[in-house]
C-alpha cells in the first residue's frame, strides 16, 4: 500500500543546474573530444580566457575565466574550442522539451539554469527524489547523454539553487526542513547566491564571517547588513519560507558591453557600436516591460603599461572611464540615444585617452510597466508616438534581425558587438 503524501517532508521547488554546458555540448557534438580536457573560449586568441571547461579539465585546475595560457601550463593535452552560442541557444530549447516531459518549467534562470515549481503529488520528499531522477534521464534520453546536471530540491526556489551546488557534477541533493539548520552551518556567506566579493566585504564589516554568525541575526539585523528589504528576504528564504513582493521581481538594471575589434578602436567606431549596444539594451528593457531613469556609459582604453592602473582580463593595460545621468523614466530609443550623445560629449579627449577598446551602457533604476508614472515634460500623445516608433521597430528587428531597422549612427559597427550567451540571459531576441 502506498504510504499517504504526509507522510515525507514537502518541497516546493527544483533547481536544475547543467553541469560544464558549453563544453559538454561540444563533447556530445563530437565523440573525439569526449573524456578528454577541454575549454570553450570566445575567440581562438592567447589573449582570451576560458568561458566553460570539461570536468576533465576543471580537474587539471582549468575554471571559467583561466586565460588560455595558464590553462596550457596546468593542462599540456588540453583541446580550445570556439564557442558556437547559435548551438549552445538550441541545446538549451531541447533540454526544456526534455525537462518539461517531465514537470513544467516554471523559470529560466540563465542558459544553464532553470526552476520548476513543484505541487501536489510531486511535493512528497520520495516523490520528489524521482522526478529529479526522472528529468536527469530525460536530458540524457533526449537531449544528449554527455549532458549532466546537477539538482536540488528545497521547500523554496533560493534554497533548491543552494542545493544544487552542494554536489557537483550530476549530484542530487534535497534540503528538507529537518535537515536544513544544519546544512547550511557547513556553508560559508560565499556560497549564497547573491553574496559576491563586495557582499562579503560589506558582511566583514559588520562583523560577519559565518554561516553562524549570519544566521543568528534577526530580520531587521540582516537588513541592515544588506542595506536593503534583500535582507528580509533573505532571513525568510533561509528559514525554509517564502517572501515574495511582485513589485520588487524584476530586473534592477540592463547592460550591453563589447571589446572592440581592431578596425573600430577609433571615436567613430566606439561610438557606432556604443549606439548598437543602446539599441540592444533598450530591445530587452522593452521586451521586460520597464522603465529606466538613469544611463551609464563605460569606455576603456588601451594605454602604456607604465600609465595603467589595471589589466583587462585580455591582458591589455587600461584606463577606465564611466559617467552616468538621471533621465526621466523612458524606454524609447529617441530619449536613450539623445542621453548618451550627451554623456559621449563629456569622454576624455586627451592624447591618452585616444585607443579605446572595450564600450559598455548601462540602464539602472528600472520600473516595471504597472509602476510607470508619466513625466511632467511630455504629454500622453507624445510618449505614445514614441513607444508605437520603437514597438513598430522591435517587431521587425526580432523578426527579421537586429540589424534591419536602426539609425544611421550604428551603420559603422554593421556586424560588431554580436549577440553573445551570458550566463544569466539567453538571446532569444535576437
Amino acid at each position: 500500500m502506498e504510504p499517504p503524501l504526509t507522510a515525507d517532508p514537502r518541497l516546493n521547488w527544483l533547481f536544475l543546474d547543467l553541469n560544464s554546458y558549453f563544453a559538454s555540448v561540444e563533447q556530445q557534438l563530437r565523440p573525439d573530444l569526449r573524456n578528454r580536457p577541454i575549454a570553450v573560449v570566445p575567440v581562438m586568441a592567447d589573449t582570451t580566457c576560458a568561458i566553460a571547461a570539461s570536468y576533465e579539465a576543471k580537474a587539471c585546475g582549468i575554471r571559467t575565466g583561466t586565460q588560455v595560457a595558464e590553462a596550457r601550463r596546468l593542462c599540456s593535452s588540453i583541446t580550445f574550442v570556439e564557442a558556437r552560442h547559435d548551438v549552445y541557444v538550441d541545446y538549451h530549447n531541447r533540454i526544456i522539451q526534455a525537462v518539461e516531459r517531465c514537470v513544467p518549467v516554471a523559470a529560466v534562470c540563465s542558459i544553464d539554469e532553470m526552476a520548476c515549481r513543484l505541487i501536489g503529488r510531486e511535493q512528497p520528499l520520495l516523490h520528489a527524489l524521482q522526478l529529479a531522477r526522472d528529468v536527469k534521464a530525460s536530458i540524457r534520453a533526449h537531449a544528449g547523454d554527455t549532458l549532466r546536471c546537477s539538482i536540488g530540491l528545497a521547500p523554496n526556489r533560493y534554497l533548491s539553487k543552494i542545493a544544487s551546488d552542494m554536489d557537483k557534477p550530476d549530484g542530487l541533493v534535497a534540503l528538507t526542513p529537518d535537515v536544513l539548520d544544519t546544512a547550511l552551518r557547513q556553508l560559508t556567506p560565499r556560497d549564497l547566491p547573491g553574496v559576491g566579493a563586495r557582499m562579503e566585504q560589506r558582511l566583514h564589516a559588520a562583523g560577519i564571517r559565518t554561516m553562524n554568525q549570519l544566521l543568528a541575526l534577526d530580520r531587521e539585523a540582516m537588513n541592515r547588513a544588506w542595506g536593503s528589504v534583500n535582507g528580509e528576504k533573505l532571513w525568510h528564504w533561509l528559514r525554509g519560507k517564502d517572501f515574495n513582493d511582485p513589485t520588487l521581481e524584476h530586473n534592477k538594471s540592463i547592460s550591453q558591453s563589447h571589446v572592440l575589434p581592431p578596425e573600430l578602436r577609433t571615436p567613430e567606431g566606439s561610438y557606432a557600436v556604443a549606439h548598437k549596444l543602446l539599441h540592444k539594451a533598450a530591445m530587452r528593457l522593452r521586451a521586460a516591460r520597464l522603465w529606466t531613469t538613469h544611463i551609464s556609459l563605460t569606455i576603456k582604453y588601451a594605454v602604456p603599461k607604465s600609465t595603467a592602473r589595471q589589466l583587462h582580463y585580455s591582458g591589455i593595460p587600461e584606463q577606465n572611464w564611466s559617467q552616468g545621468a538621471a533621465i526621466i523614466e523612458c524606454q524609447d530609443n529617441q530619449t536613450l540615444v539623445e542621453a548618451l550623445r550627451k554623456l559621449w560629449d563629456h569622454r576624455p579627449i586627451s592624447p591618452a585617452h585616444q585607443k579605446p577598446f572595450y564600450v559598455g551602457v548601462w540602464l539602472g533604476n528600472l520600473v516595471p510597466d504597472h509602476l510607470h508614472t508619466l513625466s511632467l515634460f511630455s504629454s500622453l500623445e507624445s510618449e505614445s508616438r514614441r513607444t508605437r516608433l520603437t514597438t513598430a521597430m522591435d517587431t521587425l528587428n526580432t523578426k527579421y534581425g537586429l540589424n534591419t531597422l536602426a539609425s544611421a549612427s550604428m551603420l559603422l559597427a554593421k556586424a560588431a558587438a554580436p549577440t553573445r550567451i551570458a550566463f544569466t540571459n539567453i538571446p532569444d531576441l535576437f
